[in-house]
């Protein structure tokens, strides 16, 4: 299990680097593509795909930074850093697509030309490149690897778009198209970027993981034999996929270690990778002034 489970870290570091590359490669076409063709469209795909580049960096960096064992600063590891990263590059697409939704109405009130062959070809190039990252990507199974997949596949839908206005814009010449389409882009961005906030922010407030059934929990943890009750649950997230629980055990049983051990067994299975469990005697009143009914 140890040599798989560190060949497969090895092999999502890898990916995520590859993507990384042909990312940022892309980028440097983008820009040039978007000042030769006039685009405004390509140029928001450029400053949405230099945000990519700093996500795959991210992901690239933590995938290494994840695997550092918690110390004296940090009891339960550097999972956590991650939500930092997420925060600045919230900030930095926020920034560029409200930049861009500036430029894109200045351009509806006064249409410039654009080329629409030259859009064409950046847009299949653009198909290519992301749809390649996609594929490397697509071969991990890493949870890292698979947020990065949805990351840039949105990327290959958003060159399709690109794709059919150009097409559309060689038979019907309507410059407008280009700044509508920027626009669309830009309050997607936006939207993406309100919901990764929105997660993050759960996670700091310690919110209980919204990929844990907590009643379905309970009630296979209460299903063990010789627990008689649980209380004082408290289940929250390290960075959004590798989770911490807490809960007082009511038993009377003796052999208190197999108890835990099928109660960590249980958790294992919802990706709770810390679990601290405190057992109670049934004539032991609980001393930490829990409130029961919060459970579920």
């Amino acid at each position: 299990m140890g040599h798989n489970h560190a060949h497969s870290l090895n092999n999502a570091e890898k990916n995520i680097s590859i993507a990384f590359f042909l990312n940022a490669f892309f980028v440097i076409v983008e820009l040039i593509g978007g000042i030769l063709t006039n685009s405004i469209a390509i140029l928001t795909d450029a400053l949405h795909d230099f945000g990519d580049c700093l996500s795959l960096a991210t992901a690239w960096f933590l995938q290494k930074k994840s695997t550092q064992v918690r110390d004296k600063k940090y009891s339960y590891g550097y999972k956590r850093f991650s939500l930092l990263g997420s925060i600045f590059l919230s900030g930095v697409l926020t920034v560029s697509s409200v930049f861009v939704l500036i430029e894109a109405a200045k351009r509806i009130a006064a249409p410039q030309d654009v080329s629409a062959q030259g859009m064409l070809w950046m847009a299949v190039f653009g198909i290519i490149i992301n749809g390649a990252a996609a594929f490397r990507v697509k071969r991990g199974t890493s949870l890292n690897e698979r947020a990065v997949y949805l990351h840039i596949m949105e990327d290959v839908l958003g060159w399709v778009g690109v794709l059919i206005v150009s097409v559309v814009m060689l038979f019907i010449y309507v410059p407008a198209l280009d700044s509508l389409l920027s626009i669309g882009i830009s309050i997607w961005v936006l939207s993406n970027v309100y919901r990764n906030i929105r997660s993050v922010f759960k996670i700091f407030l310690q919110a209980i993981p919204d990929d844990v059934p907590l009643v379905e929990l309970t009630s296979k943890i209460n299903s063990i034999k010789g627990i008689a009750s649980i209380h004082d649950l408290h289940l929250w997230s390290l960075d959004g996929e590798s989770h911490v629980m807490t809960l007082h055990v009511v038993t009377d049983e003796a052999d208190t270690i197999a108890i835990k051990a099928q109660i960590v067994a249980t958790a294992n299975k919802y990706h709770i990778v810390h679990t601290t469990v405190e057992f109670e005697n049934s004539k032991v009143i609980c001393a930490t002034n829990c409130d029961k009914e919060i459970l579920i």
